[in-house]
């Protein structure tokens, strides 16, 4: 057999064999689809050619899948390789030509007979097509003998069954793809599958409606895979399948691990198909012990047909289902709600990108004012980032996503070092601040935050007294005992510490006894407004008192009229920041506003 085999590998190219171009690629695509290619061996199939040689009594038989330039054997009796070219290959024809052949002698082919098959001793070739239900070809079913050989009207009727036989085993694999094995219902590929079916056979521009069915949140799946185990997840889905028929229900897909998407009947109104949901909730949050364990919720997604995308539908009930977890009932996709979803995936992604983009992340420095000399003593270090295509994007937008993200390290990385890197710049040129930068939660929980700030600090050449980080009550609650490790280790390295918008958080009088904090800033939101409030203005007194007896300096955030700066001197405040003096300058745009001060 070898020889036999080494003269298939050796067989040459004829271009003119080879299907038009699209029709190839529309064949290709439906193979590779199917995931046959390169995969081990089967025994189904095995069964199968070795049946074609026995049958036919020849020393070759194979189920040969035609790829872009070779003939691959899914199977193969009397074979020792595994692919061969499909230069001439007979297979090839076969899957060209979408139709049986039968080569009774070789040397009487005038495209096989100097191939190099005959020669090897090859002169009988039978293959039958491999066809799938959309009339693709993926190759052949086919034996090969040593003797020319006719074949009779039986013989070539049981060729064409064992092709049949061989593409119903691979259409029964392909859809145990398609099947959910716990609940037994069509899957995600089945769902996009029969959507792409709805969008060619109804009319377009047809409303419809879809529902997406969570049993648990990816919180309460995992709880329960941790204390239950996987079998508890599997019997809660398999008890909800019969329930989930009683919803009126056509065909059910099972979507995700605990999620279960249907279509409604065409012409559905919407608030009936809500209604009818929200009384299928209410009978469901009363059946089997998963419900005191589990929230379960519906999303209904209404869609266009012809207009919506299979995945995009999927996208919108999961979202719908999402928001419903508030008010544990059916919720309707909303479409300004997912703008807002989908404008805070932007800009985390856009932000990440930006990172390492030059030109789009920048900083600007807000003064901070003396209130007994009226020097600018220090500024306040704010990132900004303008986007190529969208501008100016506000920090109040972008900040509160990114220090909930993983980039909140690479981010209070780049502030750091590009507002060291300016303090540096400013001490060549004869001008001393301090700069201080907001740090979030999540840096205080770095094991390694208070090393890479005094590196960035030695590697700038710059004295750990030179930078002020500031954090919020809320940041210092998250994880109170790991970021009190951490500001101790800073300000033993004389790193200054500030509570940025004290007031706001949860308990200000406990983290000011024990925090190893300098500055207090009291938050701008009881500073606005000050000058015709006296509760406020008593309260903000108590504040600078308690923080002086506490020894800490007291920095007030948000000033903008004389009359509160008057009140807040008074108060014995000791420095000032906020629009009255300057808003957040550029680097060069400070040092003229510093300029003009002095010469005044």
């Amino acid at each position: 057999m070898c020889v036999l085999a080494q003269a298939v590998m050796n067989t040459l190219t004829d271009p003119a064999l080879f299907a038009p171009l699209s029709t190839e690629a529309a064949r290709l695509d439906a193979l590779r689809r199917l995931d046959l290619l390169d995969t081990p061996p089967s025994e189904a199939f095995d069964r199968i050619t070795r049946m074609a040689a026995h049958l036919f009594d020849l020393p070759i038989a194979a189920v040969s899948l035609t790829d872009s330039d070779r003939q691959w054997f899914k199977s193969k009796y009397g074979i020792e390789h595994d692919s061969i070219p499909r230069f001439k290959a007979p297979c090839g024809m076969v899957a060209d030509s979408n139709g049986m052949l039968i080569v009774s002698d070789l040397l009487a082919h005038g495209h096989l007979c100097d191939s190099g098959l005959a020669a090897a001793g090859i002169r009988f070739y039978a293959g039958a097509p491999l066809t799938t239900s959309d009339g693709h070809t993926l190759g052949a079913m086919c034996v090969l003998g040593t003797e020319p050989r006719q074949v009779t009207p039986a013989e070539s009727q049981a060729l064409r069954d064992m092709a049949t036989m061989v593409m119903a085993q691979i259409e029964l694999q392909h859809a145990l793809g398609r099947v959910d094995p716990i609940s037994r219902l069509p899957n995600r590929n089945q769902f996009i599958s029969d959507f792409t079916d709805i969008e060619l056979a109804e009319p377009a521009g047809e409303l419809r409606l879809a529902a997406l069915v969570s049993l648990a949140t990816p919180q309460q799946l995992s709880d329960a895979q941790r204390v239950m185990g996987s079998g508890y997840v599997d019997e809660m889905v398999r008890d909800a399948v019969p329930q989930l028929r009683l919803a009126g229900a056509g065909k059910i897909y099972h979507v995700a691990t605990t999620q279960f998407a249907f279509m409604a009947p065409r012409g559905a109104a919407l608030e009936t198909f809500r209604l009818q949901m929200q009384s299928w909730l209410d009978a469901h949050a009363s059946y089997g012990q998963a419900r005191f364990l589990t929230t379960t919720t519906i999303g209904i997604a209404p869609f266009t047909v012809g207009e919506t995308e299979g995945l995009d539908l999927l996208r919108n009930m999961h979202s719908a289902a999402h928001d419903a977890l508030a008010e544990r009932r059916v919720r309707v996709f909303s479409a300004e709600h997912d703008a807002i979803l989908q404008r805070r995936f932007w800009l985390v992604s856009a932000f990440g990108a930006a990172l390492s983009s030059p030109g789009q992340l920048h900083l600007v420095f807000q003064p901070k004012v003396s209130m007994t000399g009226g020097a600018c003593v220090g500024v306040e270090a704010l990132l900004r980032w303008t986007h190529p295509e969208q501008g100016d994007i506000s920090p109040g937008e972008f900040i509160p996503l990114i220090e909930a993200t993983s980039l909140a390290r690479a981010t209070t990385e780049w502030v750091l070092d590009a507002a060291l890197r300016q303090m540096a710049a400013w001490r060549d040129a004869g001008l001393t601040l301090q700069v201080a930068v907001n740090v979030s939660a999540v840096n205080l929980e770095e094991p390694d935050f208070c090393g890479r700030v005094l590196a960035l600090l030695e590697q700038h050449g710059l004295a750990p007294s030179c930078l002020a980080l500031e954090l919020t009550e809320s940041a210092l609650m998250r994880n109170a005992k790991v970021a009190q490790a951490t500001l101790e280790r800073l300000a033993h390295a004389g790193v200054q510490l500030a509570i940025d918008d004290f007031g706001t958080g949860y308990s200000s009088l406990a983290y000011l006894q024990s925090l190893p904090a300098n500055v207090v800033k009291i938050d701008q939101s009881f500073i606005r407004n000050l000058g015709q409030d006296e509760r406020r203005r008593a309260l903000v007194q108590t504040m600078i008192k308690l923080s002086h007896d506490l020894g800490h300096k007291v920095v007030a955030e948000g000033v903008e009229t004389v009359e509160v700066e008057t009140f807040l001197r008074a108060a014995g405040c000791d420095e000032v920041q906020g629009y009255l003096y300057a808003r957040p300058l550029g680097a060069e745009a400070l040092v003229e506003w510093l300029a003009g001060r002095a010469a005044n």
